[in-house]
């Protein structure tokens, strides 16, 4: 263990400077900083447990085994300039079929080589050895017991360290233990090619907090087999998709139609069959529509591709989130990004809520007939604008009888419910289904999907007490 080596390690990052001010990486700085100075024995106590309590922290939130493995995480979830030029090359390289960092500046290259192989000595960083380290300064103290629990603590948060880089999402072949981290950038090219950098390369979904994109960390897994009817509604969403993918343009989408239709299941679904094309699902909240331009700013300098979602898309008035979202479809001052798309869902066709006092009176009518003047017709035809600025509108409808019994049919197969189930069982689930749906929500894909989880739970119907 060299305690000045690690902390010129961290202090000699350039291009991953910004790991130096991750609390993990700050706290372990910290801590040895006091260690080489022999500081106060209970300064070195705090200095440990900020350390190891952040260590547990980031461990228990996201599956982490070990400090390695953790430095591993951080390395390639860094977004710096390597790796967004990364990024862009690996963008380009999904049409010719390999990564070619000779078109990366040779400076920028040589100093991330050299951040990599830091980063990698300090993922290998003797814990147990800076442990014993502690434990023999305290005892000089008369804290023995501190310098047990240290002892302790240290051998297990590296008892898993010998597996390389286990990590949460970090292959291990990627960062192996024992080897020069610097000799890995094509190997991260080649990662970064079908994952993207940071965050973005990491998560297929996010929604907007109001100052940044928080990644989803248990997205709907959904896929489009998990889907039932709806076959022509999904192959327009579908082939729009693979347009805005293959660089063609595309069409902003608005999915308009019955509650529980699956609509925005067949969004979630697309998104999550081609997030290894680069596609990323952006969720953003009515409220926060007039920050789409903060949203574009940051998605536009970016080589992934972006579906802007919006879920239950509604007006009560054509008020700044009306406004923000007009511009954005109709192409504003700020026209929207070449890797940006719009998909929305709503039940209200014209997507604003129209009151009788929006409508013109027969005698404002007759008045604007006579003298030309439309100005009594300009609220409503505000209102009913926005929705055809979508490029195109697809339409769900509550399935009938036969097209709800068929997806419920579907779905009990795919739980299992139905397998080698006999024709008077399987008419018994159908005949189930149909009262299900009378007493409560009606037809469609919800409707069938909350039946089949209450046959799958394995209790009685209500009809039945």
């Amino acid at each position: 263990m060299d305690i000045l080596k690690t902390r010129a390690d961290i202090a000699g990052l350039s291009v991953f400077s910004a790991l130096k001010k991750h609390p993990l990486i700050q706290s372990l700085d910290i801590l040895l900083e006091s260690v080489f100075a022999e500081a106060d024995p209970l300064d070195l106590i705090r200095g440990w447990a900020d350390f190891a309590g952040n260590l547990a922290l980031l461990a228990q939130q996201d599956s982490f085994n070990s400090f390695y493995s953790l430095i591993s995480f951080l390395t390639i979830t860094d977004d710096n300039a390597f790796t967004r030029k990364l990024e862009s090359q690996s963008y380009a390289s999904r049409t010719t079929g390999s990564m070619d960092l000779d078109q990366i500046s040779p400076a920028l290259c040589a100093l991330a080589k050299n951040d990599l192989s830091r980063l990698g000595r300090l993922a290998g960083f003797d814990l147990p050895g800076l442990g014993a380290h502690l434990a023999e300064l305290l005892n000089k103290a008369g804290l023995g017991e501190s310098a047990s629990s240290i002892i302790k603590e240290a051998q297990v948060l590296s008892s898993n360290a010998a597996e390389g880089g286990s990590g949460f999402n970090v292959p291990a072949e990627l960062f192996p233990r024992n080897a020069d981290w610097g000799e890995a950038l094509s190997k991260l090219g080649e990662y970064i090619r079908t994952h993207g950098a940071g965050e973005l390369g990491l998560y297929s979904s996010f929604s907007w907090s109001g100052a940044s994109l928080r990644p989803v960390l248990n997205p709907d897994p959904i896929r489009l087999t998990d889907l039932s009817g709806y076959e022509d509604q999904r192959s327009i969403v579908t082939a729009n998709t693979l347009r805005f993918l293959e660089g063609k343009i595309a069409n902003n989408l608005l999915l308009y139609g019955d509650r529980g239709t699956g609509k925005s299941a067949t969004v979630k679904a697309v998104c999550n069959e081609y997030t290894e094309r680069g596609l990323r699902l952006i969720e953003v909240r009515k409220e926060r529509l007039p920050e789409l331009s903060a949203i574009l700013d940051i998605l536009s300098s970016r080589s992934l591709r972006f579906i802007v979602f919006i879920d239950d898309l509604s007006f009560e008035s054509t008020d700044d989130s009306f406004t923000s979202l007009k511009g954005l479809l109709e192409g504003g001052i700020e026209s929207r990004p070449d890797n940006v798309v719009v998909y929305a869902t709503s039940n209200r066709r014209h997507l604003v809520k129209e009151r009788l006092s929006d409508r013109p009176s027969s005698a404002e009518a007759a008045n604007a007939a006579s003298t030309g003047d439309v100005r009594a017709f300009d609220t409503m035809q505000e209102q009913f604008s926005l929705a055809d600025r979508f490029g195109i509108t697809v339409v769900y409808t509550a399935p009938n009888q036969d097209e709800y019994l068929r997806i419920a049919c579907f779905i009990g197969q795919q739980r299992g419910i139905l397998n080698g189930a006999g024709e008077e069982e399987q008419q018994r689930f159908r005949d189930n289904a149909l009262r299900w749906e009378r007493w409560f929500n009606g037809r469609s894909p919800r409707t069938a999907v909350q039946y089949v989880e209450w046959v799958a739970g394995g209790a009685g119907f209500p009809w039945e007490s």
